[in-house]
């Protein structure tokens, strides 16, 4: 229970934070800012389903982990870690074609590894698993 708490303080920071960037930056929106912002709203949306769904199991007197979620969490992050290499590949070769700061590749990279381990883990999750 602890873990879902430290979850919803989280997002929570993550949104203020985010909500004072956007309300704080001086220079012009760009289209490329909004992507971003709906990215980070994607991902915090994620923590906040993972949250509910460990709050509804923990009411219903079901573990907060039991062995199929630990097998699709384990496999998620082997498929995630794997796909997020290619990601890093095609930032690299972005990186050479065009020129933006360091720090735009690095945080499309870190919020594209977030965005794929969330589809990952949206279709172990709901596709399952196949016997080993």
């Amino acid at each position: 229970m602890k873990k879902t708490v430290i979850l919803f303080i989280v997002a929570a920071l993550v949104l203020v934070t985010t909500g004072v960037w956007f309300f704080t930056s001086s220079s012009s929106f760009r289209l490329s800012d909004m992507g971003m912002y709906i990215v980070i709203i994607l991902v915090v949306g994620f923590a906040l389903f993972v949250g509910y769904k460990r709050i509804s199991s923990v009411r219903k007197g079901e573990p907060a982990e039991d062995e199929l979620s630990k097998k699709v969490m384990q496999k998620t992050a082997a498929m995630s870690y794997y796909l997020s290499l290619y990601l890093w590949l095609a930032v690299m070769y972005a990186a050479d074609k065009m020129k933006y700061e360091t720090h735009v590749y690095l945080s499309a990279g870190i919020l594209g590894m977030a965005v794929i381990f969330a589809i990952c883990w949206v279709v172990y999750n709901f596709r399952g698993i196949r016997n080993d």
